[in-house]
């Protein structure tokens, strides 16, 4: 689960998961275009727009107690092959397929 120490931290995080031949999997794109191998997590442009509708209902009077809690529905996967080529993993076809971005 991401968090302000971790996105602060990202970098450190990518470079001891690098250093030591690591295929790690982040929770969002940033991580991956920074150098991380995969990321996969809630898209953050879907999230924002229906936390904006909720925004808008609570401001035309609804209480927010009487919203029904929401989870997300819209996910992101982002691959990095320049990281895969360096840790020597090959990527499957039918991930890249299924992939949002590759950065290559």
């Amino acid at each position: 689960m991401p968090d302000i120490i971790t996105a602060v931290h990202r970098a450190s995080i990518i470079s001891a998961a690098a250093r030591n031949n690591v295929p790690a999997v982040y929770p969002s794109s940033p991580y991956t275009r920074d150098g991380g191998l995969l990321s996969y997590g809630p898209d953050p442009v879907d999230t924002y727009a229906r936390a904006a509708i909720y925004v808008d209902r609570i401001l035309r009077g609804e209480k927010p107690g009487d919203l029904p809690v929401q989870a997300p529905t819209k996910f992101e996967m982002v691959i990095n092959l320049k990281t895969a080529k360096v840790l020597g993993l090959t990527v499957p076809q039918s991930i890249l397929l299924r992939a949002t971005e590759v950065i290559e």
